[in-house]
């Protein structure tokens, strides 16, 4: 897993369940099923390009980069390219996220 830990995430109960309750009960050392990093003026985009690709390398099936000053969002997902959006008001998860929806309206008003 990389260095530091995303910005969000989310783990599926399954998941959760794997593990002892004492296991739960302590920082999860698990990898996550979904990450979303949001970019901040004094990051640096290769650096978050690197960080995105070692979350992906590391088992995570979807992860959201949002930069706010480009106004995009890089979808990665396991075994595809990135995927840069621009222009989109919301972004809808996939796979065991499957009816998540981020609405973009306020992270973009308030940059």
């Amino acid at each position: 897993m990389p260095s530091s830990p995303p910005d969000a995430s989310w783990v599926s109960n399954q998941k959760l369940q794997s593990l002892s309750p004492a296991q739960r009960r302590r920082f999860l050392r698990l990898t996550p099923d979904f990450i979303v990093e949001v970019g901040s003026p004094s990051d640096r985009r290769p650096i978050l390009e690197l960080k995105m690709a070692e979350w992906i390398d590391s088992g995570v099936p979807l992860a959201w980069l949002i930069d706010g000053d480009a106004k995009t969002v890089t979808v990665y997902r396991s075994a595809v390219p990135p995927q840069t959006l621009s222009g989109i008001r919301e972004i809808a998860a996939e796979g065991l996220t499957e009816g998540f929806l981020l609405d973009l309206t306020d992270i973009w008003a308030g940059l």
